[in-house]
C-alpha cells in the first residue's frame, strides 16, 4: 500500500457506491426505510432534492470555512479558537437544516416515533420508569413508540425536562439540542488538549466543525448521546495530569456523564472503549474506579426507580426482531451499515483510517492517543455491527463514535488536508439538498 489514504479513500468509495447501487440494480429489498419501499439505501432517506433558505449559508460557510478554517485554527488563541469552533459549529448545523426551511428543525422532533411526543404526556417520572420494560414489547398495550421502545428511558426524560422547562415546543427543542450538538466538536478538543496533543487538536477542529454528520446531528436525539459521551471522555482526560485529590471531582463528573449514557442507548456501553483509550493514552489509571463507581451509580439509581438495563434489553431485543430488523437482510446490512457510516461521517474518514493505520505501523512519534481514540471508535462500530442489533439508520445512531473516527484526519498528508476538507463539505451539501433524510 503505497499511498494508504488514496487506497482508504477509493475503498470507501466503493463501499459506498455498492450500498446505493447494488439494491437499485437487482431489485434487493433491503427495508432502509419501514415505511417506503422506496427508500435510498443505505440511508434512511428518499431522493428529495431541493434548495432553501439555508442553501446559501451553508455555501458560504463550506467556501469560507475551507478557505480560512485551517488557518484559523492554527492561529487564534485556545479559547477564541473553542469560542470560534462553536459558533462556526452552530451555524454549520443551521445552515443545512434550514435548507428544509424552519421544518428541518422542528419535523424530526415532532414525529410520533420520537421522544418529544411521549415526554409531554409524562405526568409521574417514577410511574414512567416502573413501566417501561413492559411497555416494550409490540404485543403489550400501550407500547411504546420505536424510540422508546429501542433506547433505555435517559433520553425521554432529557425531553421530560426540557418539557417543563417550557421548552417542550417543536422548534424550542429542536433549537435546544441542535444548540448542544454544535458543543460536540468543543469537547473532542478539549480532551485532545488534555492529553497534550494540542497541535492535532487545532489540525482536526475544522474536520470536526465541517462535518458531513451535522446533517444528522442537527436536532437528532442521538446526537444529545454523542454530546454526552464526548463531554464525559473529556471529563475523564482532564484529571488525567493531576493528582487525586484535586483530580476526582473530574473522574465523578465523567463517570457521571457516561453512566447517563447508557441509561440513553443499549449500545453506548461500547464507549468503554473510549474512556480506556483514554486512560490508556494518558498512562494514568487512577481516574477510572472513581468514573466506574459513578457511572455505576447512575444505572443503580435508575434500578432503584424502577427501572433495570440487564432486565431491559432482552425485552428491547425481542421486541427488535418482532419489527423491522425481521426482514433487513443481515447480508446487506453487516456492509450496508459501513457504508451508511461513511456517508455520515464523510468518506474521507476512510482515507483517515488508512493513514492512521500508517501511523501505527510506523510508531509515529506523538501518534499513540490519537491511534488509539481512532482505533477504539473503530472497534465499538465493528462490534455494534456484528451485533446485528443496528441494521440501518446507523447514520445517526453511530453518531456517538463519528468524532472519534475523524481524529485520523490528522494523520493526512499535508497536501491533503484542504482537498480533504473539501471533500467533507461537499458531503454534506449533497446529502443535504439530494435526500429527505429523516432525522
Amino acid at each position: 500500500m503505497s499511498n494508504p489514504p488514496r487506497t482508504g479513500l477509493i475503498l470507501t468509495l466503493t463501499l459506498v457506491a455498492a450500498a446505493v447501487v447494488v439494491p437499485l440494480a437487482t431489485g434487493w429489498q433491503v427495508h432502509a426505510r419501514a415505511d417506503r419501499d422506496d427508500g435510498v439505501a443505505p440511508l434512511h432517506a428518499l431522493w428529495d432534492p431541493k434548495v432553501g433558505p439555508g442553501t446559501l449559508p451553508a455555501l458560504g460557510l463550506a467556501l469560507a470555512g475551507v478557505r480560512w478554517g485551517p488557518a484559523l485554527a492554527d492561529r487564534l488563541r485556545w479559547r477564541p479558537l473553542l469560542l470560534g469552533s462553536y459558533a462556526a459549529g452552530l451555524a454549520w448545523l443551521l445552515s443545512l437544516a434550514l435548507v428544509d426551511g424552519p421544518a428541518g428543525i422542528s419535523r424530526v422532533l415532532g414525529n410520533p416515533d420520537e421522544y418529544l411526543r411521549s415526554a409531554r404526556q409524562v405526568s409521574d417520572v417514577h410511574r414512567l420508569l416502573e413501566t417501561y420494560v413492559a411497555r416494550i414489547p409490540l404485543a403489550a398495550p400501550h407500547h411504546w413508540p420505536v424510540h422508546l421502545a429501542g433506547h433505555p428511558p435517559g433520553m425521554v426524560l432529557f425531553f421530560v425536562l426540557l418539557v417543563r422547562l417550557g421548552l417542550g415546543g417543536d422548534l424550542a427543542a429542536g433549537l435546544v439540542v441542535t444548540g448542544l450538538a454544535a458543543t460536540l466538536p468543543l469537547a473532542v478538543l478539549v480532551t485532545l488538549r488534555a492529553l497534550g496533543r494540542e497541535p492535532v487538536a487545532r489540525r482536526v477542529a475544522p474536520y470536526l466543525v465541517l462535518t458531513p454528520a451535522a446533517v444528522y446531528l442537527a436536532v437528532s436525539a442521538d446526537a444529545v448521546m454523542a454530546v454526552v459521551v464526548a463531554w464525559g471522555l473529556a471529563c475523564l482526560a482532564l484529571p488525567t495530569r493531576r493528582p487525586a485529590r484535586s483530580g476526582w471531582p473530574w473522574a465523578v463528573l465523567a463517570g457521571l456523564c457516561l453512566g447517563a449514557a447508557v441509561m440513553m442507548s443499549y449500545g453506548l456501553p461500547l464507549a468503554a472503549l473510549l474512556a480506556l483509550a483514554v486512560l490508556l493514552g494518558a498512562r494514568r489509571w487512577w481516574p477510572l474506579p472513581v468514573a466506574a463507581l459513578a457511572a455505576s451509580a447512575v444505572v443503580l439509581a435508575f434500578a432503584a426507580g424502577g427501572f433495570a438495563w440487564w432486565d431491559a434489553y432482552p425485552v428491547l431485543r425481542r421486541r427488535y426482531w418482532d419489527g423491522i430488523a425481521a426482514v433487513r437482510p443481515a447480508a446487506y446490512w453487516l456492509w450496508g451499515d459501513l457504508a451508511a457510516l461513511a456517508i455520515s461521517a464523510g468518506p474521507l474518514v476512510g482515507a483517515g483510517l488508512a493513514a492512521t493505520w500508517r501511523a501505527a505501523r510506523e510508531h509515529r512519534r506523538g501518534s499513540r492517543v490519537v491511534v488509539l481514540l481512532v482505533a477504539a471508535a473503530a472497534v465499538a462500530v465493528v462490534l455494534a455491527d456484528l451485533s446485528r442489533m443496528s441494521k440501518a439508520e446507523v447514520e445517526r445512531i453511530w453518531l456517538p463514535f463519528v468524532p472519534w473516527l475523524t481524529l485520523g484526519l490528522a494523520f493526512l498528508p499535508l497536501g491533503w488536508r484542504r482537498p480533504a476538507l473539501a471533500g467533507q463539505v461537499v458531503t454534506a451539501l449533497v446529502v443535504q439538498h439530494l435526500l429527505y433524510t429523516s432525522w
